[in-house]
């Protein structure tokens, strides 16, 4: 009998080491190395899947390689099949994160549910007669319980029952990767879903289900069969308290694209993001509105992201911003009252407080306002987080707003990079932006005039305000 062998392995990064050490070399954390048995049993003994197809690679030119079209899996959800870089990508893996109850789950389910029936030997994706085949593994519900989700869901392919939506959707509730491989040899599925990794283990790792070893080996065994069988597997996994997906950091490596569900769990939108994406951008955003019925997609999240209003505000401006490829107008909201304590406070909700006070100290030397004794609020509605510089223009008109207590016209948007010195600089894509303010049905959008270069204003119905610098912004707004 072969010796077992044993290992310490750090649980916030997944660094190794021979013997217990107190603070881990790689992440600097105390007290997070965790003993761990390590041996494997022998490749003859009971391997999770048969090896008869694993071949001998051998070097090649990049010449010699044989170059094929991109081919993906259009799925049914539009807005994953965005994030994901216009579909999923046959043998790739993808992780997907999120907070408990945020809805990685039911999106999955939906997913699976909504599979096509019939997928065209043309394009996208294998070529079967029977449709799509999905097999849903299950470690942490059993089959009665995803029943009654699919129910409440009221799924379907226009058949209006849920048996007609999941012919092709097969349940395992299974956790040994033993098990789960002999049923995909069976049914041989065209998508293979995991809920969750953190929940799956291995015969061959003699530690407890959600370990460092064991994470780390099922998603190495999940990986070799998508790359070998060209099945495309999406892995769920938790979440640690800071945010972070839990398991080994290696684990975040292996996979081909990384996902995360964000969104706070009393409100009804999600956000899904793409933290890694081999096959695509990581820039595109997908939002998802929570019903009682499971999660609906967003095709037009400007409508849901700016407050109707039936009359106009001071502090309120609308931006255009770009997430990807998607233009999206969004809300800005500020707040500027006397500072009541001896600081005065700067508070951003989405939005980056450094460079809030970057853009306060911008209008406080170019323009003379006195804002540095005044308390500065900041929220962007919808509860979305915006990094884009386009809407700097936006956040210094609401606070002239609010400061002056003079509304803006609610048929007015801006989208423009504001500089130190005070000007206007151009930004990206900016015809993409101008289409989106004049089909929600905006009157005018100021730009900088740097942007008018190569730009054929008869294309667009909404007048283009061009402006170099802030005073000319307040000069045109407020007097």
């Amino acid at each position: 009998m072969s010796k077992t062998k044993t290992s310490f392995f750090c649980q916030n990064c997944g660094a190794q080491s021979g013997k217990w050490i107190g603070k881990c070399p790689s992440c600097n954390e105390w007290n997070t190395y965790v003993e761990e048995v390590i041996h494997k049993e022998e490749k003859h003994s009971g391997s999770s899947r048969s090896t008869s197809s694993q071949r001998a690679n051998k070097p090649l030119r990049v010449s010699e390689i044989e170059q094929s079209g991109e081919v993906r899996i259009a799925l049914s959800d539009k807005e994953l099949n965005r994030v994901l870089g216009g579909g999923v990508v046959p043998g790739s893996v993808v992780l997907f994160g999120g907070e408990p109850g945020i809805g990685k789950s039911t999106l999955m389910l939906q997913v699976a549910l909504q599979a096509p029936l019939q997928l065209s030997p043309s394009g996208r994706g294998p070529n079967t007669n029977n449709g799509m085949k999905v097999l849903y593994v299950s470690g942490e519900e059993s089959e009665q319980q995803i029943r009654m989700r699919a129910d409440r869901m009221k799924v379907s392919h226009g058949r209006g029952d849920v048996e007609g939506a999941s012919d092709n959707c097969f349940i395992l509730s299974e956790t040994s990767m033993q098990n789960i491989f002999k049923q995909i040899e069976v049914l041989e599925p065209n998508l293979v879903i995991v809920d969750s990794i953190q929940t799956m283990y291995s015969a061959h790792i003699d530690s407890a289900p959600g370990s460092i070893s064991q994470v780390r080996e099922c998603t190495a065994e999940l990986l070799r069969y998508a790359k070998e069988s060209s099945t495309p597997v999406f892995l769920i996994g938790h979440i640690t308290k800071d945010g972070t997906l839990a398991g080994p950091k290696v684990l975040e490596h292996m996979v081909d694209t990384v996902l995360q569900f964000e969104g706070d769990r009393h409100h009804i939108y999600r956000l899904l993001r793409t933290l890694k994406n081999r096959f695509g951008s990581t820039n595109e955003l997908g939002i998802y509105e929570m019903t009682g019925t499971g999660l609906r997609e967003v095709s037009n999240p400007s409508e849901i992201l700016i407050t109707a209003r039936e009359e106009p505000m001071s502090g309120v401006a609308i931006a255009t911003m770009m997430e990807g490829a998607r233009p999206m107008l969004i809300e800005i909201q500020t707040l500027v009252s006397s500072a009541v304590y001896g600081t005065p406070q700067r508070t951003a909700t989405g939005f980056d407080a450094k460079r809030l006070s970057m853009l306060l100290a911008v209008l406080e030397k170019r323009c003379g306002f006195k804002l540095g004794i005044k308390d500065v609020f900041l929220n962007i509605a919808g509860g979305i987080k915006v990094e884009d510089p386009a809407i700097d223009l936006a956040v210094i008109c609401a606070t002239l707003s609010s400061s002056e207590d003079i509304p803006i016209s609610q048929k007015f948007c801006f989208a423009a990079e504001v500089g130190l010195s005070g000007e206007i600089r151009p930004v990206s894509r900016i015809e993409s932006r101008i289409s989106e303010a004049e089909k929600l049905g905006f009157e005018q959008i100021f730009i900088s005039k740097y942007n008018l270069k190569g730009l054929n204003q008869k294309n667009f119905g909404i007048k283009i305000v061009s402006v170099a610098k802030v005073e000319d912004v307040f000069r045109l707004l407020f007097g």
